[in-house]
C-alpha cells in the first residue's frame, strides 16, 4: 500500500502546482472587486508563451515560467481595459478572453506540435529527504512546487498584514469609499488583475514546461474553470485554496493510480471526477449563504466609473 499512497501523494502536490498559482492570482483580482472568468484563456496564452520561449531559447522552466507570466499578464489587460476602463461587463469579458486564449494559443502552437522539452529533475532537500513517507512526498519535488508554497505565504501574509492587502479589501468591498478618501481605484484594480494574469500564466507555463514538457492544444485542460471554483470553494481565504487545491489535485493523480489499486471503474469516468469534484463542491458551498456572504466582496463584478 506505501508502494502506491507515495507516488499519489508526491504527484498530488504537482497537480495541484498550477491550481494553486492560478487561484491564487484570481484570488487577489476578486479580492479587489473584479471577477476575472478568462483565466483559463490566460493560462493557455502562458502556456504556450512558456513552451515557445523555452524551446526557442534552450533553457527550460527557467525562461519559460517569466515569458508564461509576461504573456498572462499582457492578456489580463486586455480584459482590464474593457472590464475596468469602458465598464464593459465583467463576465462576458472574461469569457471572451478564454475563447481568445484557446484559439490563439491553438494557433501559435502549430509550429510546436512535435517539440518536447526535458523538464524538471526533484530536488531532494539532505536529511528531509531521507524521513519515511514524508520525505519523498514533501522534499523530493521540482522547485517550482515550493515557488508556489512561497507565493501563497507571501499572498497570506500580503493580503492579511499589509497595508496593499488593506486596501485591496477596501476596494473590493466600497470602491466609492475607497475613491472619496483618495486612493486610484482603476489603478489599485488593475494592479489585482494583472498579478491574476502573471499567476494564470505561470500556472499554464508549468504545465507546459515543467508538469507536461510538450506541447498539447488545450492543455489547461478546464484547470483554470477550477482555479475560479476554487475560489469560491475557499471563500475567499487563501489557507483555505490551498487545501482545495490539494483535494482536487489528489482526484486528478487518484484516475492515474486507480488501476494500480484495484479499483475497477470505467476510465472516462475517472477523467470526469475532477470536473464532478468541482460541481459538487460548489452546490454544497453555495447552499451555506451565511459563509459566502461572509467573505464575499461587496463589490464583485460591479463595474466603477470614477
Amino acid at each position: 500500500m506505501i508502494d502506491h499512497l507515495i507516488p499519489i501523494l508526491a504527484g498530488t502536490l504537482a497537480a495541484a502546482t498550477p491550481l494553486i498559482f492560478a487561484g491564487l492570482g484570481e484570488l487577489v483580482a476578486e479580492r479587489s472587486g473584479v471577477i476575472n472568468l478568462g483565466v483559463e484563456g490566460m493560462m493557455l496564452i502562458g502556456a504556450i508563451a512558456g513552451f515557445a520561449f523555452a524551446a526557442e531559447t534552450g533553457y527550460g522552466a527557467v525562461t519559460g515560467l517569466p515569458a508564461g507570466a509576461l504573456a498572462g499578464a499582457a492578456a489580463a489587460m486586455i480584459f482590464a481595459f474593457f472590464a475596468l476602463s469602458l465598464s464593459a461587463n465583467q463576465a462576458a469579458c472574461g469569457l471572451a478572453l478564454t475563447i481568445f486564449g484557446i484559439g490563439l494559443s491553438a494557433f501559435i502552437g502549430q509550429h510546436y506540435v512535435s517539440y518536447s522539452l526535458p523538464g524538471l529533475q526533484p530536488i531532494s532537500i539532505p536529511l528531509l529527504s531521507d524521513i519515511p513517507l514524508l520525505g519523498p512526498v514533501l522534499f523530493r519535488q521540482d522547485w517550482v512546487v515550493y515557488l508556489s508554497l512561497i507565493a501563497f505565504a507571501l499572498v497570506t501574509w500580503t493580503l492579511a498584514k499589509t497595508r496593499l492587502g488593506l486596501l485591496l479589501k477596501a476596494v473590493g468591498e466600497s470602491p466609492e469609499a475607497a475613491h472619496a478618501i483618495g486612493y486610484p481605484v482603476l489603478g489599485i484594480r488593475y494592479g489585482a488583475v494583472a498579478f491574476g494574469g502573471a499567476m494564470a500564466g505561470i500556472a499554464g507555463a508549468y504545465l507546459s514546461t515543467v508538469y507536461t514538457p510538450l506541447w498539447v492544444q488545450n492543455m489547461s485542460a478546464g484547470r483554470g474553470w477550477i482555479a475560479v471554483a476554487l475560489v469560491v470553494f475557499a471563500t475567499w481565504k487563501p489557507t483555505r485554496l490551498l487545501l482545495g487545491a490539494y483535494l482536487f489535485g489528489a482526484v486528478t493523480i487518484l484516475q492515474f493510480h486507480a488501476q494500480g489499486l484495484g479499483i475497477d471503474v470505467p476510465v472516462q469516468f475517472l477523467a470526469a471526477l475532477p470536473y464532478v469534484a468541482t460541481i459538487v463542491v460548489l452546490v454544497v458551498i453555495s447552499r451555506d449563504r451565511k459563509l459566502l456572504q461572509l467573505n464575499l466582496p461587496a463589490s464583485l463584478g460591479k463595474p466603477f466609473l470614477p
